[in-house]
């Protein structure tokens, strides 16, 4: 099975468009196609933006909604503990609590749309850093082998 680290970026773009790519990549974790890694510093993240006043009015959700909807991110993923800590990213520090994570959890793929920190290291220690878009198009090739 494919693990993959998804951003939080990723995660609340596939939250507010039901019909995006990242939506239809959550699909693939939903159906248990997809293994997704997290850390507790990830969640804690996705947890920070979904109450961010403006993602809030997109997604519309109370804290009751945040709170389950983390709560299953954190009953259905895959979640590890990062033992090194990741110095890649200099300008945005918190973006290498994402390569920890997918480091911990053995991931082939972090999923991000992060044009600034993320996609231009391209990879780091074996883990492709890609887009939600080229993402979705390997799992479903993987889906017709």
């Amino acid at each position: 099975m494919v693990k993959a680290v998804l951003d939080a970026n990723a995660l609340v773009s596939g939250i507010l468009n039901l019909n995006g790519v990242p939506a239809q990549i959550l699909e693939f974790w939903k159906d248990k196609k997809l293994e997704m890694i997290i850390s507790q510093d990830t969640a804690a993240e996705l947890g920070r933006v979904l109450r961010y006043p403006r993602i809030v009015r997109l997604h519309r959700w109370g804290e009751t909604e945040i709170a389950e909807f983390l709560s299953l991110l954190r009953g259905d993923a895959t979640e590890v503990t990062p033992l090194e800590t990741v110095t890649a990213v200099t300008n945005d520090e918190s973006d290498n609590r994402y390569l920890e994570c997918a480091v911990a959890g053995g991931a082939g793929y972090l999923v991000t749309g992060d044009k600034k920190h993320l996609l231009p290291l391209k990879s780091y220690q074996n883990i492709r850093i890609i887009t939600p878009t080229i993402f979705l198009t390997l799992l479903k090739l993987r889906e017709n082998d």
